[in-house]
């Protein structure tokens, strides 16, 4: 009881001690308690046969039914396959292209130039993807587009973007790649901003050129971030980008094989129905193999470096 009454006072001494940083931290956890813990009773909803009138835990309950709906029809492993790999792709493509723009700019001298070119960088993530859906059709489309515009021009014939799926692999990823690079660029630079100068004075010194003090000093302290980003990003893996998919593939069933993911065979397979069940069903797989993922993949970090670790 002695040593539970000293915990609570070193508690409260360090909520007193610190007040105004736990103010500023208390949105986001009620945040996190409102819309992340509060709503995990939820899941029960892949459970059942959910009847909106007699509620979640009023409904008939069905155990793993509401699975068979992405197991019998067939498709379960090309979605699964195809969510899989572009997401790991987006995560470490998008990564490295992040780090290789932030050393970049943090190479430069020149102040107005670096920072109008972390805005034009960072302008893509704010764009809707309804946007970018049009301004793609617009540079692919057959008829019209730009790109068969140009080459018609010059004496070639016009190239069938959307009935070719395997180009839609490298168009999709570049999309992504462009919209995300701006925004994960800036946290790579506050971390090659917050190390200490002196490291690369002392390292100019000894004769160390650009190349090398990048190579083995900047590259070694963005290792950290990295792992970090990479272990949060593991966590939906499973959960494709809808919002992007959707808008460039729309229902072009031609180029399913190579672009369908969960997201949107889910969508297609329940829009009109308002079949919840089969939906939460979905977000608990997604889910679950997010969580599997990131402590199997946190467990060997731990492992080969522990100081990188989650947990």
């Amino acid at each position: 009881m002695q040593r539970v009454m000293l915990h609570s006072g070193n508690v409260l001494r360090e909520l007193l001690k610190n007040k105004v940083l736990f103010l500023m931290l208390l949105p986001v956890v009620v945040y996190f308690i409102v819309f992340h813990y509060l709503v995990m009773p939820g899941a029960y909803v892949a459970f059942v046969d959910f009847n909106i009138r007699k509620g979640i835990f009023g409904s008939k309950f069905i155990g793993l039914d509401n699975f068979q709906f992405l197991i019998k029809n067939g498709d379960l492993w090309n979605i699964t396959k195809n969510t899989l790999l572009y997401n790991f792709v987006f995560l470490a493509l998008g990564n490295v292209v992040q780090i290789v723009f932030a050393v970049m700019l943090a190479e430069v001298s020149g102040k107005w130039f670096k920072k109008i070119t972390q805005s034009v960088l960072l302008l893509p993530y704010f764009i809707s993807m309804v946007i970018v859906g049009v301004f793609a059709y617009n540079m692919f489309s057959y008829d019209s587009g730009f790109i068969n515009t140009v080459l018609t021009s010059l004496g070639f014939e016009r190239y069938e973007f959307y009935s070719n799926p395997d180009i839609w692999k490298y168009i999709i990823v570049a999309f992504k790649i462009w919209a995300g690079t701006g925004y994960g660029m800036i946290v790579y630079l506050a971390t090659i901003t917050g190390i200490s100068h002196d490291l690369y004075e002392a390292a100019y010194m000894d004769g160390a050129s650009k190349w090398q003090r990048i190579r083995y000093m900047t590259l070694p302290m963005l290792k950290p971030t990295f792992i970090l980003l990479l272990l949060f990003g593991l966590g939906g893996i499973l959960k494709g980008s809808f919002d992007l998919f959707y808008n460039l593939i729309g229902t072009n069933s031609v180029l399913y094989p190579q672009t369908d993911i969960i997201d949107t065979y889910v969508f297609r397979s329940l829009v009109g129905q308002f079949n919840f069940s089969m939906g939460a069903a979905v977000g608990f797989y997604q889910s679950l193999f997010g969580l599997l993922l990131v402590l199997t993949v946190n467990l060997i970090v731990r492992k080969v470096e522990p100081d990188s670790a989650l947990f």
